[in-house]
């Protein structure tokens, strides 16, 4: 099979690379490893599409931390408001909520997934399930296995779009690293993830599963107010996703991170003395917790859990309770990952400066962001990147 550019991997990124090279007349397939393409995108819906962040651009790239000048290029030509009107051209109304994500209105990803699968069909984009990368062949065409065997496909030009090592069972299972072993990479780690935890028996059995709300988190100088959820082995959920990256990379270098946790956040040690000062008579002290300050069930089993027993009536305390985290969840369980093919690997179009030819997008380069619709944001502009330079190089 003869194309003018092949695309290995079916989600956000490849989708777009498919788009921009299909809508300028070329001939494109998409290859995919799982029996339908967009898995991930479709999980990621699953309670509602975050689809991007309405903040303003420059406090956007700085959510990508280290990776932000790489990806700035991308993500100024293809940002917040661009995926808006791409969405509203694919007849997906969007909404911005109050945390400032935005939403398809109906808060779902397959309407929009079924839309824009018809408009690649429509400019003649074909797509190949069940068809695992393997490399290249010795006369440089593409080799793929198939439920019917192994077959070669030549193309002038290939994206990989092949993702990261999250979620492996939705496809991203990061297997294309063995076939590009002689390019830069960087080990793969979790990135939005949960950590573990030594709880007590006691209190593993009586929380797991339980809501933290309105909670204050502090770690390596930031301050987040937000919610998390208690688990068999540790903790999880937006406000530790958003302190992820140095969470984990504490415990690479040190064994452990200790986050504190603010349990009442909206008042100050001041107001917090002041109350937990009153006489608290015959009542006991998780009564006393509770009553004059509001703090019980999970909360105060958490400060139970943390704090020695003479600190759980001082507010200095309560406000600054320890967490002890020991190790990241594993990679599977992760949202997302960091690590992937280093950006030295490719020029400033994304090919990759030891194949000419070959363009790269999506998750599998090396960067990493918070959730809250960064992530796709900046595969869908990788995307549209690479297959703009694979569109440029085929006219050169």
């Amino acid at each position: 099979m003869q194309y003018d550019v092949v695309i290995i991997g079916a989600g956000p990124a490849g989708l777009m690379a498919a788009e921009v090279l299909g809508q300028n007349g070329l001939r494109v397939a998409l290859f995919e490893s799982m029996p339908s393409p967009a898995r991930k995108f479709l999980r990621a819906g699953i309670g509602g599409l975050n689809l991007t962040h309405s903040e303003p651009l420059d406090a956007f790239l700085r959510r990508f931390g280290p990776g932000a000048d790489l990806l700035a290029p991308s993500l100024r030509a293809f940002g917040p408001d661009h995926l808006r009107d791409w969405a509203a051209g694919l007849g997906i109304k969007t909404f911005i909520g109050s945390s400032g994500r935005v939403f398809p209105t109906d808060f779902k990803a397959a309407p929009l997934l079924r839309a824009w699968l018809q408009r690649l069909g429509r400019d003649g984009v074909t797509l190949h399930s069940r068809h695992r990368w393997l490399g290249w062949d010795e006369s440089n065409a593409l080799r793929f296995a198939t439920p019917s065997g192994e077959i070669t496909v030549s193309a002038k030009a290939a994206i990989l779009a092949l993702g990261g090592a999250s979620w492996p069972r939705l496809g991203s299972d990061g297997g294309w690293t063995a076939i590009l072993a002689a390019e830069k990479l960087v080990p793969f780690r979790p990135a939005n993830c949960g950590f573990d935890t030594n709880w007590s028996d006691h209190f593993r059995q009586r929380f797991a599963g339980a809501p933290v709300k309105a909670v204050g988190v502090e770690f390596a100088g930031r301050r987040l107010k937000g919610e998390f959820v208690i688990t068999e082995t540790g903790v999880e959920g937006s406000a530790i996703y958003a302190l992820s990256a140095p969470l984990r990379d504490a415990i690479q270098a040190d064994g452990q991170a200790v986050p504190y946790l603010d349990l009442k956040p909206d008042w100050n040690v001041e107001k917090l003395a002041q109350a937990l000062a009153r006489p608290r008579g015959s009542r006991s002290l998780a009564n006393h917790l509770e009553r004059q300050a509001g703090i019980k069930g999970v909360a105060a089993g958490l400060a139970r859990e943390c704090l020695p027993v003479e600190r759980l009536s001082d507010a200095a305390a309560l406000k600054a309770v320890p967490l002890t985290l020991t190790a990241p969840r594993p990679l599977a369980e992760a949202i997302s990952t960091a690590g992937g093919l280093c950006f030295d690997a490719v020029d400033q179009r994304l090919m990759l400066k030891s194949r000419p030819g070959v363009f790269v997008a999506g998750e599998m380069l090396d960067w990493e962001a918070p959730t809250g619709g960064y992530l796709l944001t900046a595969c869908l502009a990788t995307g549209r990147t690479a297959g703009l330079a694979a569109l440029d190089w085929l006219k050169a």
